[in-house]
Order: C-alpha cells, then structure tokens, then sequence
C-alpha cells in the first residue's frame, strides 16, 4: 500500500514539475495592444519564442507603415502618378493578396482606402453633413485597379497622383499570423498571438482545455455575448459602435464605404473565424461594409469561413455552419472571459 501510495505521490510530482509553464507578454506594437502569449515545458524557451514574435512584428510594421518615411511603403506612396517602386517579395506579396480580396469582395476591401479625405470625423467636430459633393470627392483616388503590379520586376505602381494605400485592415492580421509561425518554429505547440482584437490560436490551454474565444457584446460593453471553443483558429471582431456622430437625430459609424464615402449602416459587428488571421482581419471590414445579406452570402461560399454579425437591432446572424455557446452570466469569468474580443478593433 505504501509502495501505491508512493507511486502516486511520485506521479503527481512528476506531472506537475513538467506542466507547460504560460509566458505572456503585454505591449504595444503597430500603435494597438498586442498580447502574446506561448506555452512550453521550458519557460526559458517560451519566453524567448515570445521575444522572436516581439521582433518578427516590429520588422513588419517597418516594412507597411505609411507613417514611417524610410518604409518601402512610404516611398511607394511618395512616388504615386510618378514612376514604379521596387519592393521586397514579401511586401509584394502581401499587396497582390491584398488585391485578390479586393476582388473577392467588389471594392469593400480595397488598400487603396488611405487615399480617402476625411471628411469624416469622430471627435465632435463634424456637426453637419457633407456635401455629396465633397463625399464623392473624397474617395475619387480609391481604386485597387489602379495599384499596378509587375511581377517580373517586382515593383508597385501607383497610377493616380495622390493615391495613397494603407495596411490597416489586413496589417495586423498578417504580423498576428507570422509571429504565430515564428514562435511555432521555436518549438511551442500552443500559443496565443493578439493583435488589438486580431487573434489567433494554436494547440491547447496549459490546463489542456481546447482555447475558447468570448465574443463581446456590442451591446453591453465588458460582457460576453457568446463563445467559441477553437483550437487553431484566427477570430478578428470588427464594431462600429465605439466611434460614432448623431447628425440632426441620426447615428453615422466610423466605418465608411469606400465605393460610395458614407458611413456604414445596418451593423453593429462583425466577427470572423477562419484559420488564417490576415484573411480573417480583411474580410471583418468587408462583411461589415457589405451588408448581413451579402456578407453572409460570401462567407458562406468561403471553405473554413465562418461568421457572427450583430445588427442595429442586436438580432444576431450567423453562417450556415457556425457553432455558438452562450454563457450563464456567473460562469463568464470561469472560460472565455479572458480571452474576449469585440471591444478593440475598429
């Protein structure tokens, strides 16, 4: 008997003592909150898998930014209606899938966004509403058609002086997705990379539970509306409800359509679930622009795309194959209430 009880003794010893041990890291990169988080047995090989993430996404903002004058995107910018600029692989790359999704959606995600004036703003100080004039005006130099690629001498083409791109939504998706690939190479197994609201998981909680993912309530904010048990999985939210004007008694979004220049209406939020964090990132602007019917209708015909949108009402919709859970609200802080999304990206 003491030999069994021995045994067991040694046996939790021994679980415990190589319990994979969470490192996790809170900062602030490409201007938002990223939280990284990596689980292993050696805590010294999590945390530096968590440092390679830190530097993997530092390198790619100096390479997208529009804010930085010496980035390859910068220098694209400077030169629109000018001449071609030669561009690393990777920046090409990620333009020319930028386009695909242009495509995919008719114009409701387009780069080319950034050449937007704005007309538009969320600080109280727009008090009437523009012109049509002014609106149509201000997106005139919005065309992914005319960001001109050539593949052969791997260079970017701005066609329209005065157009501009931007990587904002589809930026922090891609660095979400590369640090997850980074950190995957140094040998952790399960991990969280969240970039503001642009979240991707890999593998299993310490405890080895399957991650869940609550999904915030436009609503009430703070709480969760649902959630969703994943495992290697990208879930991006994207809301209108934090950034909003009323004009003569009406409510216009911070999310505007770039085809026409108004504000989005119809939505209150929009998240996506896909393996992927870039694609997830780009179609949550592009559902929310396109509207419940025709965002569902899209999503529904993409393999591994699901969907969860929120109206004006607060009815929620889904995709055809999407599987919710909701929370009893005293069992929230008990699963997924730490790794809620829905009150960050916008």
């Amino acid at each position: 008997m003491r030999n069994g009880l021995l045994a067991i003794v040694l046996l939790i010893n021994i679980q415990s003592f190589s319990a994979p041990k969470p490192v996790k890291k809170v900062l602030l990169l490409m201007g938002s909150r990223f939280e990284i988080t990596a689980i292993h047995n050696d805590e010294t090989v999590a945390t530096k898998a968590v440092e390679a993430c830190i530097n993997e996404v530092t390198r790619i903002e100096k390479l997208i930014s529009s804010w930085d004058p010496n980035s390859q995107t910068s220098e694209v910018i400077r030169n629109a209606g000018i001449k071609p600029v030669k561009v690393d692989q990777e920046l090409f790359d990620l333009i020319t899938r930028a386009k695909k999704i242009s495509k995919l959606t008719n114009g409701a995600f387009d780069i080319s966004y950034a050449s937007m004036d704005k007309i538009w703003k969320f600080d109280g100080s727009v008090t009437e509403l523009p012109t049509e004039e002014h609106i149509k005006g201000s997106v005139s130099k919005i065309n992914y058609n005319n960001i001109i690629l050539d593949k052969e001498n791997g260079t970017v083409f701005l066609k329209e002086e005065g157009m501009k791109i931007g990587f904002g939504a589809i930026g922090k998706g891609y660095a979400a997705n590369r640090g997850k690939q980074i950190m995957q190479a140094m040998g952790i197994e399960s991990g969280i990379v969240n970039a503001s609201g642009d979240l991707i998981t890999w593998g299993k909680e310490a405890n080895g539970n399957e991650w869940s993912i609550g999904i915030g309530d436009p609503k009430n904010k703070g709480e969760v509306l649902a959630w969703v048990t994943v495992g290697e999985l990208a879930v991006v939210t994207s809301g209108n409800y934090e950034k909003v004007i009323t004009i003569n008694g009406e409510n216009y979004s911070h999310i505007i359509d770039p085809t026409t220049g108004w504000p989005v209406k119809g939505l209150k939020s929009v998240t996506i679930f896909c393996p992927d964090a870039e694609l997830a990132d780009a179609l949550a602007t592009s559902v929310f622009i396109l509207g419940k019917d025709k965002g569902l209708s899209l999503v529904n015909q993409l393999k591994g795309v699901e969907a969860l949108l929120v109206d004006d009402d607060d009815e929620i919709h889904t995709s055809s194959s999407l599987k919710l859970n909701y929370y009893k609200e005293e069992s929230i802080n008990e699963t997924a209430h730490n790794l809620t999304i829905g009150h960050e990206k916008e």
